[in-house]
């Protein structure tokens, strides 16, 4: 009897003294919002860069495709067969302004040239001959006339009239004969290539045939189409200004390759199926290795283009890969995150210019964030010089700050005791 009254009483004694203990525990490891001391230590570690603002130049990136800036087709104005043609009539030849290409047979327009020689010596007869009538006609008016005026047929006014234009006419006729002889001879119009050929020696041609396709060579042409949003960032080609805008192109076509070039107008229309503007690039002498020292250039070749744009003054840049979502970036204030959203003036795949919602000075988070919610604390890491500096500043300043609290501590006990 006495062993179960002491197990009745026992086992509430166990529990009212587990109770206790739990107790106990709980009061002297209080939750971290009710402890005293240091806050914890956030395991966030951002790298942040302090926003400077800077003067930037502007690089606009566009495409186009290389054209030349004349292309045409070389055809005959007389008729015959082709005796010979130059050494650089072939597919991709080069010619100079001037050079003979393609030579006609031009014996029937030899022939034609003399008979028109002929006729011209005959008329240039008659004309004298109808000179002398003239002068002899005059002579005799005024020997028999008695002082009267003599009148335009008395001085065969008329006939030498006739005469003259005679002359002139067959003075013409030998000119289009030379005319004709002198196109037996096709000459290049301009320094150019040869892009298509389409005819060769023996071949008999007739007037209006096309012999080839060529393309003048002293620069070339690409069409650059620009967004609208970068329109005011770069100076366009306009009727009275006379600055002209840079472009570096390249390509990957053989290796990687540069030209230079130069903006030379702007088109005076926005283009129908794109509804952008397009303004139109030069590169000249870009088929010279002697120039460039590489692979001239192709016609039809693709090429990427950075337009040299405006030069903004006090800008705020940022690496493109700080912004998410292309609307806003983190910043750290009071050692906490902060989401801010901004406003992007301009951009390419390495920095952006930030048009509004950043300021001068402000911790710009760099470190790539997943789903961080704003107001979490953090760590700063990697802090270049200026937030070094800065932050030497702030704890020399806490440092000077710790005696005096301790002197108020010490105080307070002394009041206590």
């Amino acid at each position: 009897m006495n062993n179960i009254m002491n197990k009745k009483y026992l086992v509430p004694a166990v529990i009212i003294a587990v109770v206790v203990a739990v107790i106990m525990v709980i009061t002297s490891n209080p939750p971290s919002s009710k402890r005293g001391g240091k806050k914890p230590v956030s395991n966030v570690a951002v790298e942040v860069r302090q926003i400077i603002p800077q003067n930037y130049q502007i690089e606009v990136s566009s495409f186009g495709v290389v054209k030349p800036r004349t292309q045409s087709s070389l055809v005959t104005q007389a008729s015959g067969q082709i005796l010979s043609i130059s050494a650089n009539f072939r597919e991709g030849g080069f010619f100079n302004k001037g050079e003979v290409l393609v030579q006609l047979d031009d014996r029937d327009y030899l022939a034609e040239v003399k008979i028109a020689q002929a006729g011209l010596l005959q008329a240039k007869q008659g004309l004298q001959e109808e000179q002398a009538r003239v002068d002899q006609a005059l002579i005799d008016w005024k020997r028999l006339g008695n002082g009267r005026e003599p009148t335009e047929l008395v001085l065969r006014q008329p006939q030498l009239a006739a005469a003259q234009a005679a002359m002139l006419s067959n003075q013409a006729q030998l000119d289009k004969a030379l005319l004709a002889l002198e196109r037996t001879k096709i000459v290049a119009p301009f320094d150019g290539r040869i892009l298509e050929k389409s005819v060769d020696v023996g071949r008999v041609v007739t007037t209006n045939a096309q012999l080839a396709t060529i393309y003048a060579t002293d620069y070339v042409e690409i069409r650059l189409p620009i967004n609208n949003k970068d329109l005011a960032l770069v100076d366009l080609p306009e009727q009275g200004k006379t600055a002209v805008a840079p472009v570096q192109f390249e390509s990957d076509l053989i290796g990687v390759q540069h030209w230079q070039g130069q903006l030379d107008r702007t088109e005076g229309a926005i283009d129908n199926s794109s509804q952008q503007l397009y303004v139109v690039a030069q590169i000249d002498d870009p088929f010279s290795y002697q120039s460039h020292k590489q692979m001239p250039l192709k016609i039809g070749q693709y090429l990427t283009a950075n337009i040299q744009g405006k030069v903004l003054t006090d800008a705020i840049v940022i690496p493109t890969k700080s912004i998410y979502q292309g609307s806003y970036v983190y910043v750290v204030q009071a050692g906490k995150l902060l989401r801010t959203e901004v406003s992007v003036l301009w951009q390419n795949s390495h920095d952006a210019v930030i048009a509004s919602g950043l300021n001068a000075n402000d911790d710009l988070v760099l470190t790539s964030l997943g789903q961080v919610s704003s107001g979490t604390p953090v760590a700063v890491a990697g802090m270049d010089k200026p937030n070094k500096e800065r932050a030497q500043r702030s704890g020399d300043m806490a440092k000077a700050d710790r005696p005096r609290k301790a002197d108020k501590d010490t105080k307070h006990k002394e009041a206590q005791q």
